[in-house]
């Protein structure tokens, strides 16, 4: 078993004569109950192997702390000046700097995202393929040319304006970042 299961739980399921073992995947939920909850969790976020090389779905309603959450994960990395939404422009890149070598990092915003050839025609499979941090709200409107995610982070606005998240792990590297 490779360390990122280690100590998780597992479910046992007979299937014919074969025993198989399936893992359960990684499902945190947390509370915000305010933005400086949402900038700890951030910077905490930052700090974990491997992050820099994740590809993030930011799933909620409008107002539910999308943006927010990637202005405070970009803060957290380094990055200084203005950070926009992408709402128009359907991507904002940056180039963070660090010890080893600079690191790119994309923030998607598919709100307005309608046309899979958009996909194709703007280079976003190239984006894709590359390494570096990927940042994508409103996935499920680039359902179908969108690879899965190594983290899903669902965010929902309560009655008293606090936060609830739900983060799930879809890969064996989300995994790592929720151990």
């Amino acid at each position: 078993m490779s360390p990122a299961f280690q100590g998780r739980e597992q479910l046992l399921r007979l299937d014919g004569h074969n025993s198989l073992w399936i893992e359960m995947p990684i499902v945190k939920t947390l509370h915000w109950p305010n933005e400086q909850a949402c900038e700890a969790f951030a910077m905490a976020m930052v700090q974990r192997p491997m992050w820099g090389l994740a590809l993030v779905y930011l799933q909620g309603e409008l107002g539910a702390g999308k943006t927010t959450l990637v202005r405070h994960i970009l803060r957290s990395m380094g990055v200084t000046g203005r950070i926009k939404s992408p709402t128009y422009a359907v991507v904002e890149p940056y180039e963070i700097q660090s010890p080893q070598a600079p690191l790119a990092v994309w923030h998607f915003d598919f709100y307005r995202f309608s046309d899979p050839l958009e996909w194709e025609d703007a280079g976003f499979r190239d984006v894709f393929a590359s390494p570096g941090l990927k940042l994508c709200e409103w996935p499920n409107h680039a359902a179908g040319v969108l690879p899965s995610p190594d983290l899903q982070v669902s965010m929902q606005v309560n009655p008293d304006q606090s936060r609830t998240v739900q983060l799930e792990a879809k890969s064996p590297l989300g995994e790592g970042l929720l151990a």
